[in-house]
């Protein structure tokens, strides 16, 4: 295979991976890079098919390559230096949608984890995101306080639904943990509630992790609780 040949197979397989069409000497010397006549084009371009490199599928069309073709591609022909900055481009699109969606993961296991350790609601703001996940309404359902008050477990669930983020914009959070026990200006219509938060950190984007039940809660268990999961959040940003 002459040098003249080893660019044309190139370029063949170049346009024929971009396009999936065949080509032919026409769209070829199109691109610049040939300077000769388009019936020496298709010479070599026939030369390249009796040697295996190209096939026709019709009569009338361009060439493909083969199989044979694109391993010698690969082998001798191939610059991946030339794709690297599209790869790049989209490779960093990709990965951080891909840390994203693990950061969003890990948070709802963490509050998955602190729903099971306590018998209130666990909750978390979640990166990226303008929404809250919770656990634990039926924990808290359970407890005397909201089956004798219906209206009370009704309010804590609409807050849950459709108020908490706005309320944990409302509140000081830093890395310790703080407590809201029956805050009438915080927590509005559920003042015989406590709550309470602290922050995490996950790739430098902060987030509040708490607990919501009644005023009447075990605060010594939840706060350790509290702080061991916020901490598990904490040690992901870190690792």
């Amino acid at each position: 295979m002459n040098e003249r040949q080893s660019k044309l197979l190139a370029a063949i397989i170049d346009q024929f991976i971009e396009t999936a069409l065949p080509v032919g000497s026409k769209k070829l010397l199109e691109s610049g890079e040939f300077i000769c006549s388009s019936a020496t084009i298709r010479n070599e371009m026939g030369q390249l098919e009796d040697e295996g490199f190209l096939e026709q599928p019709h009569i009338s069309s361009g060439r493909i390559p083969t199989a044979i073709g694109y391993r010698m591609y690969v082998r001798d022909f191939m610059k991946p230096s030339a794709r690297e900055k599209t790869v790049k481009k989209r490779f960093e699109s990709l990965r951080e949608q891909y840390f994203q969606r693990k950061d969003q993961e890990r948070v709802y296991e963490a509050v998955t984890l602190m729903a099971r350790m306590i018998p209130n609601v666990a909750f978390a703001s979640v990166p990226h995101k303008d929404r809250v996940y919770y656990m634990g309404l039926s924990n808290v359902l359970k407890q005397p306080e909201f089956q004798s008050n219906p209206l009370l477990a009704s309010d804590v669930a609409e807050l849950l639904e459709k108020g908490l983020s706005d309320l944990l914009d409302q509140v000081e959070v830093d890395d310790k943990v703080r407590y809201y026990i029956g805050d009438e200006h915080i927590l509005g219509n559920i003042q015989s509630c406590s709550m309470m938060v602290t922050e995490y950190k996950v790739r430098d984007q902060r987030g509040v992790i708490g607990v919501l039940g009644p005023m009447r809660m075990d605060y010594a268990y939840n706060t350790v609780a509290l702080d061991m999961v916020a901490n598990l959040l904490r040690s992901y940003d870190k690792g």
